[in-house]
């Protein structure tokens, strides 16, 4: 059971990241109230793939806030839709995941504890989805909601790397201080970059509402100082985090070393999250490079998150502890 609480742990993360970047697409293509309602859709709860499906005073049946809905697009209310059904997906793979937990009770309750944690994060996650619903968007409420979904994947991942039967011993590093100071300082850095991102795509909500999908291309030159406190700390945050691969280079013997495998990947993501943030800023914010850029920012987030554990982790995991 041990073994396939760790694999199982590991699709549910996989599957809040996808969460994540189907969130993204809702955003960006204006779909986030494609289901005026919530549970259901529409008041179905298989919503309509055309508009002779609804009754002929729909917008005002379904109104949110005493205003009248947009008018019904099939597209919109689908992806919607598939965005709540991979939230109740995830939200049973967190269940089972949590009863497979009952497993270590005995030896390690924190990782039972934290199964737990994860389990009732998803349901006020999945209320907190109810409320973004009808509070009609609020920026606020969705920013809240995505930055939850990122504490939820940190849990997940150090519940799942608790829950190895053995404390793993990392022999090939020659000054581990050298590599965990800028760990932390990237890491709060990648969390300081995030939270400026949701400030810029709360002001991209505000200016699109103003100006239109058909004036992205000027959607930047509306922007305050934020989007431009936000882009130039992307360079910051790609500085510290190459001072931190060459710090691993450094100090790691092998080439075999685990901390050299997830720091490659992480500059491979952190690569992909510069260019995907020079595209919006140059290409009038097309909508499929906005929930790339979101996936990307999160995954750098989870690739540090693991070597920091996999650097304390005789210290943060071992199960002696519990």
């Amino acid at each position: 059971m041990r073994a396939t609480y760790r694999k199982f742990g590991i699709l549910t993360i996989l599957l809040v990241y996808l969460l994540i970047l189907v969130g993204g697409i809702v955003r960006s293509t204006g779909s986030g109230m494609g289901c005026p309602d919530w549970p259901k859709c529409f008041g179905q709860w298989v919503p309509p793939t055309d508009v002779s499906e609804l009754p002929v005073d729909y917008k005002t049946i379904f109104e949110v806030q005493g205003k009248e809905i947009a008018d019904f697009n099939a597209f919109h209310t689908w992806t919607e839709y598939i965005n709540r059904l991979i939230g109740v997906l995830i939200g049973f793979a967190v269940f089972v995941t949590f009863v497979l937990s009952f497993g270590f009770f005995k030896t390690d309750r924190r990782v039972f504890y934290l199964s737990l944690f994860a389990f009732l994060l998803v349901g006020f996650q999945g209320w907190l989805g109810s409320v973004v619903v009808a509070t009609d968007l609020h920026p606020f409420i969705i920013t809240l909601h995505m930055l939850l979904a990122i504490v939820i994947v940190g849990v997940l991942i150090y519940t799942v790397m608790r829950a190895h039967d053995e404390v793993l011993v990392f022999e090939d590093l020659l000054r581990p201080s050298n590599i965990s100071w800028v760990l932390i300082v990237a890491l709060l850095f990648t969390i300081i970059q995030i939270v400026l991102g949701t400030q810029v795509r709360e002001a991209i909500d505000i200016v699109a509402k103003k100006l239109g999908e058909s004036a992205r291309e000027t959607w930047v030159e509306s922007l305050g100082i934020e989007f431009y406190i936000h882009r130039s700390f992307s360079w910051v945050l790609v500085a510290i985090n190459v001072w931190l691969w060459l710090q691993v280079r450094r100090n790691t013997t092998s080439e075999r070393s685990p901390f050299r495998f997830w720091t490659f990947w992480l500059m491979v993501v952190l690569g992909l999250e510069f260019l995907t943030g020079i595209g919006l800023g140059y290409l009038g914010f097309p909508a499929y490079l906005q929930p790339l850029h979101l996936l990307f920012g999160t995954a750098i987030f989870g690739f540090q998150f693991v070597l920091l554990l996999l650097l304390y982790y005789d210290k943060l995991v071992s199960r002696k502890m519990a």
